[in-house]
């Protein structure tokens, strides 16, 4: 029996890491001119930007149903293995609420099945750098009640700042008000996105220029995060991976992070923010319990 920890593609989980540890990721669905696709195994944020940008296309989302989870919990309990699944936030999609009513079906045909699901609370890279720093643990030999309750801290903790290059995808989602777009687009106002502790995504500053929003993310880093110096942070972008360099160059020059994982944004998200999106993951407390296996 296996502990496997597995994740979804809203994640936005690089490839390299999906391959060094032969990672399950659930795929999100996304709605392509009435076509299903599902991100990261039918359409991949490449070619889903490149429709998004010439702008012909109708694009939807919806979450992971529960017939969906239960294909992919049903892998698992049949091998008898136990799962730990950190999925995308609940005040973003229905995500958790579909998991476990999966969970309850799977039970049903094997009621030893033993699954953790872990509503993140997190988005894109949030939520990939928890599993990422999981995985590191387990393949570090932390023991698995440890990892599980890493989880907990890691989604706890853990902050976003965002900022998106054009206002249009969140005036067409209906996060934003047709006149403040308008008036925003005029002005250059850029959007500071957090995600709050209830897993919603929240609006809560407005810069001028892309430039001086991507400074302004780095500057919440600093505000907000603990021991910087001694943490790998998420950073990711959507359809060009260049949008994030001047980022990077400061996390790594001024603030002088550990490392950094850079992420490009799926479909999940990106139908609703748009091909331009700058963020950047980092946790706000740290806890040497965890730490330990993360420096081996």
């Amino acid at each position: 029996m296996a502990f496997c920890i597995i994740t979804d593609s809203a994640s936005d989980i690089p490839q390299s890491v999906i391959k060094e540890y032969n990672l399950h990721v659930i795929p999100t669905p996304v709605v392509i001119d009435e076509k299903d696709y599902f991100d990261g195994d039918t359409i991949f944020p490449d070619e889903f930007y490149r429709i998004q940008k010439e702008g012909k296309a109708e694009i939807k989302t919806y979450h992971i149903s529960q017939y969906m989870f239960y294909e992919h919990f049903l892998e698992f309990a049949k091998r008898g293995d136990e799962v730990l699944y950190i999925c995308f936030s609940t005040g973003i999609a229905g995500t958790f609420q579909a998991a476990n009513l999966a969970k309850a079906d799977v039970l049903d045909e094997y009621p030893d099945f033993k699954i953790t699901i872990i509503d993140s609370k997190c988005a894109s890279v949030g939520f990939g750098l928890v599993v990422y720093k999981l995985l590191q643990m387990q393949k570090n030999g932390a023991p698995k009640d440890l990892i599980i309750e890493a989880a907990q801290y890691f989604c706890d903790h853990m902050e976003h700042a965002v900022t998106v290059g054009t206002l249009e995808y969140l005036l067409r989602g209906g996060r934003l008000s047709r006149s403040s777009a308008a008036i925003g687009t005029v002005l250059d106002i850029k959007p500071i996105i957090i995600v709050s502790e209830e897993g919603r995504l929240e609006s809560v500053e407005k810069i001028r220029g892309w430039k001086r929003a991507m400074k302004r993310c780095v500057e919440m880093v600093k505000e907000k995060g603990s021991g910087i110096e001694r943490q790998i942070v998420g950073v990711c972008y959507a359809a060009d991976p260049n949008d994030t360099l001047p980022v990077e160059q400061l996390l790594t020059e001024e603030l002088h992070v550990k490392g950094i994982l850079k992420a490009q944004v799926g479909c999940a998200i990106g139908a609703h923010i748009g091909p331009q999106i700058l963020g950047i993951a980092f946790q706000d407390a740290m806890d040497e319990r965890f730490e330990q296996y993360l420096d081996v």
